[in-house]
């Protein structure tokens, strides 16, 4: 079953493209959405045409992946008239060659074991694909590019502070393959800036916190995915640590939502973490929601070889979302609602 048939998907697009502020700004626009059969890029590419389709929006989606046939998969049954599928890896000069409005980074491996297998390809995807992105929409006369980096830039950060704000640095070891996804990130936002500072270029960044949804890719696994499949198989919750790193949980709708209003609302060479204020917990307390949701267990187990060298150092990532909320956002969705949501229409989809 494809998303377009699940009523409560479509449900959530509503909630989500109603709570973008500025949404109509995009109107009679073109947006190139890079990573677009993803986690987050393909949510807002749906939200995108779902505005087509309700509000008549007339936005033209280009949503770039480099696997033709993911997109395929992915977009089946999507109202199809005002999306065009683009077949392009974000680490190659574009080959193609269209004026688009506003440009939208989303393709970056963004799991461990993509971080422990391709370190140098996490690495490039953000530097070399951001630049290409840019270069692309400095010459196609992009009235914006937004990049989405990422929570983790703030690395290992002070304990000490309930949250943290855009203006804060933390700390990320340089020298561990690890880093390869928060320093990349790092770079890229500083190119970003660079380029609006040298070139004119008007862009705007968005830094995630741990985003869940049901458009999570085979490939993800992330610890929240992990829970959710092994939920839904009716399996034990295995966790392999304590759990007790606390975190900001960000439902998919509220995540596109808050990217989307940054896109179209956020002022430019600034940076926005995306977060819900009433949406946080423990990596434990989510496999606990999880598996008090699927009726399952959680299990507290040694990590093996392979889940320490994905682990992260990361002992908290809880993100100020006041910048966010200054723009007029609201977050629509607490953990509960938001796992609640994912199960639904993960079960619909079987």
């Amino acid at each position: 079953m494809s998303f377009y048939k699940s009523e409560s998907y479509i449900k959530d697009l509503e909630i989500a493209v109603k709570a973008t502020v500025g949404i109509e700004k995009l109107f009679g626009s073109s947006v190139l959405i890079a990573g677009g059969s993803g986690l987050i890029g393909s949510y807002m590419a749906d939200m995108l045409l779902y505005a087509n389709k309700h509000m008549d929006a007339g936005i033209k989606v280009y949503a770039m992946d480099l696997s033709a046939e993911r997109m395929t998969a992915r977009f089946e049954g999507a109202p199809s008239d005002m999306l065009e599928l683009v077949e392009h890896n974000v680490n190659d000069v574009p080959d193609f060659d269209f004026h688009v409005d506003y440009i939208i980074h989303a393709a970056s491996p963004a799991f461990p074991a993509a971080f422990n297998s391709d370190p140098v390809g996490t690495v490039m995807s953000n530097i070399l694909g951001t630049k290409y992105l840019l270069d692309f929409g400095r010459d196609h006369g992009a009235k914006r590019m937004l990049y989405i980096s990422s929570g983790e830039v703030y690395g290992q950060g002070d304990l000490s502070l309930e949250s943290f704000e855009e203006s804060y640095a933390g700390y990320v070891d340089p020298t561990s393959p690890r880093s390869c996804y928060p320093n990349g990130k790092r770079a890229a936002e500083t190119l970003c800036v660079s380029y609006t500072k040298q070139f004119g270029l008007d862009t705007v960044i968005v830094r995630p916190s741990h985003t869940y949804g049901p458009t999570v890719t085979k490939a993800d696994n992330r610890a929240n995915a992990q829970f959710v499949n092994k939920g839904l198989a009716g399996e034990d919750i295995v966790l392999n640590s304590a759990g007790n790193q606390m975190r900001s949980y960000t439902y998919l709708a509220d995540s596109a939502s808050a990217i989307l209003t940054v896109l179209a609302s956020g002022e430019s060479g600034n940076a926005y973490n995306i977060a819900n204020s009433n949406s946080r917990t423990t990596i434990a307390g989510y496999a606990k929601e999880v598996a008090a949701q699927t009726g399952t267990k959680v299990i507290f187990a040694d990590p093996d070889e392979v889940a320490k060298a994905e682990m992260t150092p990361i002992a908290k990532q809880v993100l100020s979302s006041s910048k966010l909320e200054s723009l007029g956002w609201k977050g629509q969705f607490d953990v509960s609602e938001g796992i609640s949501h994912t199960l639904r229409i993960m079960r619909e989809l079987d």
